[in-house]
């Protein structure tokens, strides 16, 4: 039986350290941490993000804004902010949140942003100083499973990790983040995705698994060894006859694979919180090394 890889208490952790850091800034009369939210439209999961990292904010002691605008939104409108929010000594972190609407390119609003107010760490300057191991904002998710594995002290050197999905956002980040040399790392990875044949083949020889698809109770336990370390970051809204009508979903066949597996993240209270608290993280770590806090 797997021993849970518990995201939440973890992700409160953290956010208690960064709370009681954000309290002695604040002793020493100076400004604590302002990160800033853009929603264009009205997309219900993206609604639900952003007010719940407006939350995490107010319990850390940050201060936080949201801009709201309309689908209709023109790209220039959307750039012309983004630079206002580059240049403002106030403003020590922001993120926009994807997706955006048919008429914006999002390849452009991500080079927008200051790399150095880029707590998404979305920006190619972040991605490739990440890639070749430099100091830089890691993208929120992988950072939040690195410190999952961290916290509980699960080995990945010389370990087998086979990584499910190739987005920009979870998959690529995170293949190279667990072959770096350092602690969580030094792993030996596979990056498959939705062209991979026979995944099940990887899969059946991992000692870590992360996988980022999307696709329900897609990782059934006949395609895991014994004793592998499971990480789910899919979350999907599968419909159920609960009040709500739904109820949230990963990527693994959970109930099956904890009989097999060492560890295993949860859905929800995994991955989730921890890429909430990392996103708090980064914005301490972008007010810190701020020109404007010299």
């Amino acid at each position: 039986m797997a021993q849970i890889l518990d995201g939440l208490k973890v992700s409160k952790e953290i956010k208690e350290e960064i709370r009681i850091d954000v309290d002695k800034i604040v002793q020493h009369n100076r400004r604590p941490p302002h990160l800033v939210a853009i929603l264009v439209g009205k997309n219900g999961a993206s609604m639900t993000y952003v007010n719940n990292k407006i939350k995490d904010c107010k319990e850390v002691g940050f201060k936080s804004s949201l801009i709201d605008f309309p689908s209709t939104v023109s790209e220039a409108e959307l750039l012309e902010k983004i630079d206002e929010l580059n240049k403002s000594k106030e403003v020590d972190g922001f993120i926009v949140q994807l997706p955006l609407p048919k008429q914006i390119d999002q390849e452009k609003i991500i080079m927008a942003i200051d790399p150095r107010k880029d707590v998404d760490g979305f920006h190619p300057e972040n991605f490739g100083k990440m890639a070749l191991e430099m100091d830089t904002f890691l993208p929120a998710t992988p950072f939040g499973i690195l410190t999952l594995l961290e916290r509980y002290h699960i080995d990945t050197k010389g370990k087998h990790c086979v990584v499910i999905g190739r987005s920009r956002i979870v998959g690529k980040p995170m293949s190279i983040l667990m072959g770096r040399k350092d602690f969580p790392g030094n792993s030996t990875v596979t990056l498959t995705h939705s062209y991979t044949p026979h995944i099940e083949e990887f899969t059946k020889k991992a000692d870590i698994i992360i996988t980022a698809l999307g696709d329900p109770n897609f990782l059934k336990a006949d395609m895991i060894k014994e004793g592998a370390i499971i990480i789910d970051v899919g979350i999907t809204r599968v419909e159920d006859q609960s009040e709500k009508g739904y109820k949230l979903v990963g990527d693994v066949d959970f109930e099956s694979c904890k009989e097999k597996a060492s560890w295993i993240t949860p859905v929800p209270g995994g991955v989730g919180p921890m890429t909430r608290a990392m996103l708090m993280k980064n914005t301490i770590l972008a007010y810190k090394t701020s020109v404007y806090n010299d």
